[in-house]
């Protein structure tokens, strides 16, 4: 017989937050989507010159994947095409041979410039009229549920998940 362990009013509200969060994940990345498609852009795309621009200096696959909450894998694919591109270069890296930095183009920093004005536009109509102070909480408490995640979802001791049962 399977018990089910009762959630708390905590596990209630968060359980909700992560079900609101899956849904309007996918409305985002549609978004996303739609505001980069003018530069010939994917969402994912999008993200990964984001990462970069936003950091202000090249970045690794996997500094890239740890900012944006993504693979490394897929990571490297959008990179492989941004490259291919000329939207982003890869440039050695002194600190790890196998791992280049990827570096914006100029022609990456005026696509990814034109995207971040419309989206611009776009947010500004659609947080009119939403309170700062509840977007910021909303901020913080996605930024406190991710972090916790990070760490509870990190191997423990020889590579096992701290949560996984024998």
């Amino acid at each position: 017989m399977i018990t089910q362990q009762a959630r708390t009013a905590e596990g209630d509200a968060a359980t909700q937050v992560v079900l609101e969060t899956f849904r309007v994940h996918g409305l985002l990345l549609a978004a996303g989507s739609r505001l980069a498609a003018a530069e010939r852009l994917t969402a994912a795309r999008w993200q990964v010159l984001g990462a970069v621009a936003l950091a202000g200096r090249p970045l690794t696959v996997p500094q890239i994947a740890r900012r944006m909450g993504l693979t490394r894998q897929a990571v490297q694919a959008s990179v492989n095409r941004l490259v291919a591109e000329a939207l982003v270069e890869a440039r050695g890296n002194l600190d790890h041979r196998r791992s280049p930095l990827i570096a914006l183009t100029e022609r990456g920093s005026q696509k990814y410039a034109a995207v971040d004005q419309r989206q611009a536009r776009w947010i500004n109509e659609l947080s009119a009229g939403l309170k700062i102070t509840d977007l910021a909480a909303t901020a913080r408490a996605l930024r406190e549920l991710g972090d916790r995640l990070e760490t509870h979802e990190r191997p423990g001791p020889g590579g096992k998940d701290r949560n996984a049962t024998a």
